[in-house]
């Protein structure tokens, strides 16, 4: 299995987690575990939002860059990590941990 695959399958496993997104620098999904209705919608929403987060950040300060992007809501935790050629985006129950 490739490093790629057991990394996906690791993050996967991890208790909460419904699923997860990989795209390339264009926004185009590559990898996915969500059907595809969910995985066009996660997509396009966060990928504008971690553009707009990434545009804050550097003008707030030119020297600096996204690193990770999370986002806590009652139903969904959504943890965004981009990078030059791909963006990793993981959803998950925040409630998992908890037991409710």
């Amino acid at each position: 299995m490739s490093e790629v695959e057991e990394t996906i399958n690791r993050i996967n496993t991890h208790k909460g987690v419904s699923g997860l997104v990989i795209l390339n620098s264009e926004g185009v999904p590559i990898r996915t575990t969500l059907d595809g209705k969910s995985t066009l919608q996660y997509s396009a929403l966060i990928s504008q939002l971690a553009s707009k987060a990434r545009s804050v950040v550097r003008d707030l300060d030119p020297q600096n860059d996204l690193t990770f992007l999370r986002i806590r809501s009652k139903k969904h935790e959504i943890m965004v990590a981009p990078d030059r050629d791909y963006l990793l985006i993981v959803i998950q129950d925040p409630n998992a941990d908890q037991g409710i």
